[in-house]
């Protein structure tokens, strides 16, 4: 990955509490997993930022070595990558989802 799309995916995880790389938009997520993470997202009523990976395929290649994660959406809270669809489900209906995401909103 070049240095200018590090640093734009720095900026972007940096400049939201919470950001989802996902396939589509919040209003029109373009599959299932992103689907069903945004969805996660507004269930909770917190503010999330939604990058679309389709719009920039530099981007999606990036953001596959810039996690280390091979598949989308990928979810970043607090500037920490969390997971992708499973992990975010799991954390869900645990409560710790909702917990992590409310303290850094607050914060």
């Amino acid at each position: 990955m070049d240095a200018a799309l590090k640093q734009k995916i720095d900026e972007t995880v940096k400049a939201h509490k919470v950001v989802l790389f996902v396939k589509g938009t919040k209003s029109f997520p373009q599959c299932g997993f992103s689907s069903a993470v945004i969805e996660t997202f507004k269930q909770l009523g917190v503010a999330f930022e939604c990058v679309n990976i389709l719009a920039d395929q530099d981007l999606r290649a990036g953001m596959k070595e810039y996690s280390s994660w091979p598949t989308f959406p990928q979810v970043y809270v607090d500037g920490e990558f969390i997971g992708g669809a499973d992990i975010v489900r799991e954390m869900h209906a645990k409560g710790e989802l909702d917990a992590l995401v409310k303290k850094v909103a607050a914060s």
